[in-house]
């Protein structure tokens, strides 16, 4: 199978690493930024307050929080205001702030807010025009026109490429006398081992709504040999074919791999890093990004250790089924005042050595060369997030849309939550389930 653009540019990005309100002056308008660069040096700069918002866990807020401080410091006169917080409704509330023009002036995006967001290029700041300041060579060039929008303006700077693999928690396999699954054979007869030696209440994986439909797409992608949803935006599976998807998922359910939504709804409004089955063993394996491991790990009762799986074999018997994409963004807002001043902080933070060490890889294996550079030859790039990371490229990973991710999907009460949740409370059957999320598809697909 051809590899997909994600895995090559990464391959392509870890080869050439291992070889190698203002106080002065008035903010350009966002039509004058969008027909020229702009021709201040990133030695020259205003003293101005400017916003930088991002979502994470504990430990990615506290590297930023410092890389933030570190710049004020580099940059006397640039205060930058921060905003962070959990996923939970995070995307509501900015996408609140995006539409009435208040949004912050450097952001953290995904990759699909600029076909939600940003569809027209009146969002998100041409960062060409930032060019100057924020060092675009770092990039492969074809990475970085996947972040364009519509008007084929650069929407964003990728950070991270990222795919989704599998950790487990060794402890609590070991303790029911197996090993972790390499297979999804050996991930289901796990399902029965757990409930006959440790108990009801104890399940190989945990899954909820959005990784279920993700999960779906990796199962069906093996059966076809060709992503869910194409490059061009074209659905390329049948109706029938996401009745397969859901039955699967359903069979991890009934067969003890995973806990009910019904379960999980009983736990609290909790995301699975913070929740006490899953800090406590009971809940022994998660699918979740490469780049997001330490929030797991950090939580983990004393006593618990995490490991990194690898892509789960027999899905299917024409691909691995595995997917990766650009794991989110930093841009510019093309309301900021100060859209000089930000690109400053983005640099800072994705090529500076100073700014890039402090970070780490909280956001995952840094696509910028020379971020890599820095981590690699420090000695600073996580294990854990390069052991997850190799996973997925050893997968030979497709290429991701961003459709797949669309709001009408993904975002609080949409077809992800509400189909997933009608079938697994019993509401709806996998037949039924399944019209539903094709015509959710359907409804945002190019088909």
């Amino acid at each position: 199978m051809k590899k997909g653009l994600f895995g090559s540019v990464m391959t392509t990005v870890l080869a050439a690493s291992m070889l190698a309100g203002c106080s002065s002056g008035a903010a350009a308008s966002s039509t004058a930024a969008a027909a020229s660069v702009d021709s201040k040096s990133a030695s020259e700069y205003d003293n101005c307050t400017i916003r930088f918002d991002w979502w994470g866990g504990d430990t990615r807020h506290k590297a930023t929080q410092a890389a933030v401080d570190a710049f004020m410091k580099k940059y006397p006169g640039i205060n930058v205001e921060v905003n962070f917080g959990a996923w939970t409704d995070w995307e509501t509330a900015r996408a609140l702030e995006y539409q009435s023009g208040t949004g912050s002036d450097l952001t953290q995006i995904n990759y699909s807010w600029i076909t939600d967001y940003d569809a027209d290029g009146s969002t998100f700041l041409d960062l060409n025009t930032e060019s100057n300041v924020i060092d675009l060579t770092q990039y492969d060039s074809a990475l970085l026109k996947t972040c364009n929008d519509t008007k084929n303006q650069l929407a964003g700077v990728p950070i991270a490429v990222t795919g989704r693999t599998f950790y487990w928690n060794k402890t609590t396999f070991d303790k029911a006398g197996i090993k972790t699954p390499t297979t999804i054979d050996e991930l289901i007869a796990a399902g029965n081992t757990f409930k006959e030696k440790l108990g009801d209440d104890y399940y190989p994986l945990t899954l909820g709504e959005y990784d279920r439909a993700l999960f779906m797409s990796f199962y069906l992608q093996a059966q076809t040999g060709e992503p869910i949803i194409d490059e061009s935006g074209k659905l390329t599976v049948t109706q029938d074919q996401l009745k397969d998807g859901m039955d699967f998922i359903q069979k991890l359910e009934d067969n003890h791999v995973i806990p009910s939504l019904a379960t999980l709804a009983g736990d609290g409004n909790v995301t699975t890093n913070e929740n006490p089955k899953f800090i406590d063993g009971h809940y022994a394996g998660v699918f979740e990004w490469d780049s997001a491991p330490a929030k797991y790990i950090k939580n983990l009762a004393e006593g618990q250790e995490l490991v990194v799986g690898s892509e789960l074999k027999g899905l299917g018997d024409k691909a691995t089924g595995v997917s990766s994409k650009v794991s989110m963004l930093f841009a510019i807002t093309k309301t900021s005042e100060h859209p000089h001043e930000a690109a400053m902080l983005l640099n800072y933070l994705i090529n500076d050595s100073e700014g890039v060490s402090i970070l780490g890889s909280e956001r995952g294996i840094p696509a910028s060369k020379a971020a890599y550079e820095t981590l690699n030859s420090a000695g600073k790039i996580d294990k854990t997030v390069a052991a997850a990371h190799k996973a997925v490229l050893d997968a030979d990973p497709m290429s991701f849309s961003p459709i797949f991710d669309n709001a009408k999907l993904k975002g609080t009460s949409a077809a992800y939550i509400t189909i997933f949740d009608a079938v697994s409370y019993g509401k709806q059957s996998t037949d039924e389930g399944a019209k539903a999320l094709y015509q959710a598809f359907m409804d945002v697909c190019k088909n």
